[in-house]
């Protein structure tokens, strides 16, 4: 048996707009297949959907992205731009730097650099 990962699913209150920020951050071109669902498919990235939930998000996720990048202050600016918050201030150890983020919904993510590919 194979298995592999077609796309991750985000609930969401309003698919069209995370779409929006998400292929704005990634790439791509979002996709509204219905009005309670959206999609992009970033180079180089699995697809990510976004479906209609009626509740809003209400506590930490239980699974976050972790995205690498070459400068972090040109992501953040730009995550920020598309309607991001920044959670606190950038974290480093021994592995690296990270900077915790959150989409318009309030979904967190990372920002990494300085990784080493050992992520």
């Amino acid at each position: 048996m194979r298995v592999r990962v077609g796309e991750i699913v985000v609930d969401c209150r309003d698919p069209q707009r995370l779409v929006r920020f998400w292929a704005g951050l990634l790439g791509g071109e979002p996709v509204d297949r219905t009005p309670d669902w959206s999609y992009v498919d970033p180079p180089e990235f699995v697809r990510l959907a976004f479906q209609q939930v009626p509740e809003s998000k209400q506590v930490k996720n239980r699974l976050h992205l972790d995205l690498e990048v070459d400068a972090a202050d040109a992501a953040v600016t730009e995550a920020l731009r598309l309607g991001a918050t920044r959670l606190g201030e950038p974290v480093t150890d021994d592995h690296g730097s990270f900077q915790v983020m959150a989409d318009p919904e309030g979904n967190e993510f990372c920002f990494l650099w300085g990784w080493g590919g050992d992520s």
